[in-house]
């Protein structure tokens, strides 16, 4: 009876370990540097790489600051990194993906518009500076503008 109880919590585990395994995962703007070096070291640059560095220290384990201060309402992920806005990275196994457009979406990727971005600046529970989504886009977010010489 023991050894057909320990079987059956095996499978349990198993089959449950097989719908989790496909579900997609956060793994860190440190993984997107990988390939994306121009678009991280902009990133670096930029207040929404220091979003989680605004919190007091007793913000930073509540839910409802995470939720924009940190990337999967994960302290592990501090600030806005890149799967806060194009999605959990871990369906990018291979580089084959991200050079192939339909790949790339069919794997998860997001891209971001005016709603993604008004999820924290206009529906945060407190003051944030105005946001003009039209202004950013043409800014772009991952280019720190460079001064004329």
């Amino acid at each position: 009876m023991k050894a057909r109880l320990t079987f059956v919590g095996l499978l349990v585990l198993t089959i449950g370990g097989i719908g989790s395994a496909d579900e997609p995962t956060y793994v860190g703007a440190s993984k997107c540097k990988i390939c994306h070096k121009v678009e991280y070291a902009s990133w670096e640059t930029l207040p929404h790489a220091k979003a989680f560095d605004r919190l007091k220290p007793e913000e930073q384990s509540k839910a409802e600051c995470l939720t924009c201060h940190a990337t999967g309402n994960n302290a592990e992920l501090p600030g806005v990194q890149c799967e806060a806005c194009h999605g959990e990275g871990s369906g990018y196994k291979s580089i084959k993906i991200m050079k192939d457009p339909d790949a790339a979406n069919a794997a998860g990727l997001l891209h971001p518009d005016e709603a993604t971005c008004k999820r924290c600046h206009e529906n945060a529970p407190h003051e944030v500076p105005p946001f003009d989504f039209e202004k950013a886009k043409s800014q772009g977010i991952h280019e720190k503008k460079q001064k004329p010489s």
